[in-house]
C-alpha cells in the first residue's frame, strides 16, 4: 500500500479534522483532496506497472515451458539413439570376441566381458572402422542426451522461478486493486466535501482552446487528445469513453501510429529529453518523483491531461499541474 493512503474508515475522520487556528477550511479541504488524488494516481500507475510486469513473467513462463518440452523431446531422441548405437557396439564387440572379426585382438583380450573390453582404451584403439564409427555415434548420442538433460534442468528452474514471481505479482496486484478502490472512494468523498465554487471549477471542462497543431505524429496526437476533452478519468482506462493519464497519451500517439509503453513511468524513458524553454506541441510532460502523471503539451504553455477521479479531461497550464520531473519529445 502507498504510504499515507487514507482508507475508507479513516477518510471521514481525516476530512473532518478541525483546521488549525487561522487556517482556511476550504483550502485545507482542497489540499486533502489533492493529496488523496495524488495517492490515487500513484496506486493506479503502480497497478498498471505490476500488470505489465506480470505479462512479462507470464511470457517467460510460456517460453520456459516451451523450452522444457523441446529439451525433453531432444533428450528422448538422444536416449533412443544412444540405445541403438550401444546395441550396435555390443554386437560388434561380441563378434570380435567370437573371432568373426579382428582376430589380431585375441592376444590383447584379457577381460571377461564386452563392456570390460570397451573400457580398455588400448583395445578400443584397435577396433575396426565400423566399431569406431559406432563408438563415435554412441559417444555423440551420450553427449546430446547430457546436453538435453542440462537444458531440461535449466528450463525447469526458469519455469519454476517465473511462476513463483508471477504468483507474487498476482498477490501484489490484488492488494493494489483493493487499495485503489479504497482510494477512489476517498477521493470521491473528498471531492464532495469541497466548497461549491471549488468543486465546480474542478469538474468543469473549462475553455476549449483553439490550437493549430503541427504536422506529423505530434500534431495528430495533440488533436486526438483535444478531441477527448470532457471525458472522465477512470483508472486503467485507455478509451474510447474514458482514460487515465498515461492511457490518454498512449491512445493519442497510437492514433498517430506511434506505439508507447502503457505507463507514465515507462513513457518517460521514450523519445529525447527537452528543456522547459523548448517545449512544443506533442511533447510529453511528466510529473512527480517517481513519475506517476503525464500530460501532452498543446503549445509552449498548456497541456491536456486526464488528472484524477471526478475531474474530466481538460487543458491546464503546464506549470500548474504538479512538480515536473521530465519532458520528452516523442516525435519531431
Amino acid at each position: 500500500m502507498v504510504a499515507g493512503v487514507l482508507l475508507p474508515g479513516a477518510v471521514s475522520a481525516a476530512l473532518g479534522l478541525v483546521p488549525p487556528a487561522g487556517a482556511d477550511p476550504a483550502t485545507d479541504q482542497l489540499r486533502q483532496y489533492q493529496d488523496l488524488s495524488n495517492q490515487l494516481e500513484q496506486t493506479s500507475e503502480q497497478l498498471l506497472d505490476a500488470r505489465e510486469q506480470l505479462k512479462s513473467w507470464q511470457a517467460e513462463v510460456d517460453r520456459a515451458n516451451t523450452d522444457l518440452a523441446q529439451a525433453r523431446q531432444a533428450e528422448d531422441r538422444a536416449r533412443a539413439a544412444q540405445e541403438a548405437f550401444r546395441g550396435q557396439v555390443d554386437r560388434l564387440t561380441e563378434a570380435s570376441f567370437e573371432g568373426a572379426r579382428l582376430q589380431q585382438l585375441s592376444a590383447l583380450l584379457t577381460s571377461d566381458s564386452a563392456r570390460d573390453f570397451l573400457a580398455r582404451s588400448a583395445a578400443i584403439a584397435l577396433l575396426a572402422r565400423d566399431n569406431k564409427d559406432a563408438m563415435d555415434r554412441l559417444s555423440a548420442a551420450a553427449d546430446q542426451a547430457a546436453d538435453a538433460r542440462g537444458r531440461d534442468e535449466d528450463a525447469r528452474n526458469r519455469a519454476e522461478q517465473a511462476s513463483a514471481a508471477a504468483a507474487r505479482l498476482i498477490a501484489g496486484i490484488e492488494q493494489r486493486q483493493r487499495d485503489l478502490q479504497a482510494q477512489i472512494l476517498a477521493v470521491r468523498v473528498a471531492l464532495g466535501r469541497l466548497a461549491g465554487p471549488v468543486r465546480a471549477g474542478l469538474i468543469s471542462v473549462g475553455d476549449i482552446p483553439v490550437v493549430t497543431a503541427p504536422a506529423g505524429a505530434a500534431g495528430a496526437a495533440v488533436m486526438f487528445a483535444l478531441d477527448q476533452l470532457g471525458k472522465p478519468y477512470v483508472s486503467g482506462a485507455t478509451g474510447p469513453n474514458a482514460y487515465d493519464c498515461s492511457g490518454l497519451t498512449w491512445a493519442a500517439y497510437r492514433s498517430a501510429g506511434v506505439v508507447l509503453p502503457r505507463t507514465a513511468a515507462a513513457q518517460s524513458g521514450v523519445g529525447i529529453p527537452v528543456s522547459r524553454d523548448d517545449v512544443r506541441a506533442g511533447d510529453l510532460i511528466f510529473y512527480y518523483s517517481p513519475v506517476h502523471h503525464v500530460a501532452i503539451a498543446i503549445d509552449h504553455y498548456r497541456a491536456v491531461h486526464a488528472s484524477t477521479e471526478g475531474v474530466p479531461i481538460k487543458v491546464a497550464s503546464i506549470d500548474s499541474i504538479g512538480p515536473r520531473s521530465a519532458i520528452r519529445r516523442i516525435s519531431e
